[in-house]
């Protein structure tokens, strides 16, 4: 009784949020009729200013009535379950995880920041209040096996009904996480998006705590205070088991000029950590027990099978078959808000396209050549000058646009070729050239590079 009293208490929710999104849309409507009524005026005097005018205007009431389309569709558990495919290499998993993912599923994950003022926020209590500090589109599929993780900078720049082009973290205190999903989806080429799961600040500690901590390298010395938030973060660099609070510590520090964009790389670093941590020998047995305990902690339209399903799926991936990626785009100096993210297009179509399986209208991208590709060469061995030997030594090869970057104060005994772009293809050819490397799929490399090698003891 009481599961169907959640379940209808969640419907009521999203219900009175679509009622909201809608009644946002309508306002919206009337003020780009305003706006459209003095734009031709301005229009008519200035055959430039109007074609301009066309374009622009079109984009956004695009955009608009987008917005009002369905985005979760009729997929139910039965649709994104099964039971019949190959058994998990371990029996309590089989026992307490019994639920599969049948086909590709995409999950939008919000850690949502409570405003300032909030005391005790619980997300399932004020799910569309304050805004969505991290926001990651995963696809978990079964056919190839794969886990693919999008990073979306929370500055990045999209068409939010009532404000216009705003940061795409404000969509969650607009209509929550419904319409945070269909601006993600009509953004990246109308992906589908099948589920979505809010957590907070609270639910990660938890979880960080229930499984011992977790293995970190802090790549420098933290600290930093800010009162507002409620804030202070205190790290020493160096490889550390975090304990829940300083893993949100070092997930929300933020001191460059970087804006979002180093907080992105240590999430992703914090992803990788938790996978780790939960496939060890040590935690694999207590995950259905975790499980259960974390789906209290979230805001989620996962059923708790489909939850178990994306559980079992996700510990059974080893890490080659996690790639971990950045939404293309970069800070714009030229805007009122320096932090603000804006978007590349041609770089989104192609990872839309190779890493979620959208297509994209018109021409695909011409890829560049290899040797014309940036990449950034870290020195993590600890030999002097060992990244100015591999740039020579690449540019002697023909690429054109290598250069060194600060030493990884990590020492390494493997090289380590970080696609930062997703292109583990070339990656690989890097691989070839050099002789020895490791490939990972990440953006925790040089943010100007789409490729970073950082160097280990094992280059000769």
């Amino acid at each position: 009784m009481i599961g169907v009293l959640k379940r209808v208490d969640r419907r009521l929710k999203r219900q009175l949020q679509e009622v909201e999104v809608r009644r946002s849309l309508s306002v919206t409507r009337h003020n780009f009729l305003t706006f459209r009524r003095w734009l031709w005026f301005q229009m008519t005097r200035n055959r430039l200013l109007f074609w301009i005018g066309v374009v622009n205007l079109s984009i956004l009431l695009g955009a608009m009535v987008a917005l009002l389309l369905p985005i979760w569709g009729s997929r139910t558990s039965s649709d994104l379950l099964s039971r019949d495919s190959p058994q998990p290499r371990s029996t309590f998993l089989r026992n307490g995880l019994p639920y599969n993912l049948s086909r590709p599923v995409n999950i939008l994950v919000l850690g949502i920041e409570p405003p300032p003022s909030t005391i005790g926020y619980n997300p399932k209590s004020a799910s569309a209040t304050g805004t969505s500090d991290t926001m990651l589109l995963i696809r978990f599929n079964p056919a190839r096996p794969a886990i693919r993780v999008l990073s979306i900078p929370k500055d990045s720049q999209v068409v939010l009904p009532k404000l216009g082009l705003d940061k795409i973290s404000r969509a969650y205190a607009l209509g929550g996480a419904p319409l945070t999903a269909r601006v993600v989806s009509r953004t990246l080429n109308n992906v589908p998006i099948d589920r979505y799961l809010s957590i907070n600040a609270d639910a990660l500690r938890q979880l960080v705590d229930r499984i011992g901590g977790i293995e970190v390298f802090v790549p420098e010395r933290m600290a930093y205070q800010d009162r507002t938030q409620r804030l202070q973060i205190d790290l020493e660099q160096g490889w550390q088991t975090l304990s829940g609070e300083q893993a949100e510590q070092f997930a929300r520090f933020r001191a460059s000029n970087q804006g979002d964009l180093d907080r992105v790389q240590r999430q992703q670093m914090l992803i990788a950590a938790l996978r780790d941590r939960l496939t060890s020998p040590a935690i694999l047995p207590q995950l259905p027990e975790i499980t259960k305990i974390m789906q209290t902690a979230v805001e989620t339209n996962l059923s708790p099978e489909e939850l178990r399903a994306i559980v079992r799926f996700s510990v059974q991936m080893k890490p080659e078959h996690w790639q971990m990626l950045l939404l293309p785009g970069d800070l714009s100096p030229y805007s009122q808000d320096p932090s603000s993210y804006w978007l590349y297009t041609s770089g989104q179509d192609q990872i839309m396209s190779q890493y979620f399986g959208t297509s994209t209208i018109g021409a695909a991208p011409k890829p560049k050549p290899l040797t014309s590709l940036k990449i950034a060469v870290q020195n993590a061995s600890g030999k002097p000058q060992l990244s100015q030997k591999v740039v020579r030594y690449l540019k002697q090869k023909g690429f054109t646009n290598v250069y060194a970057v600060s030493d990884w104060s990590d020492i390494q005994r493997q090289t380590n070729i970080i696609a930062q772009k997703g292109d583990t293809a070339a990656a690989a050819k890097i691989q070839q050239i050099l002789g020895v490397g490791n490939i990972e799929a990440a953006a925790i490399g040089d943010l100007d590079s789409s490729l970073t090698i950082r160097v280990g003891k094992d280059w000769r």
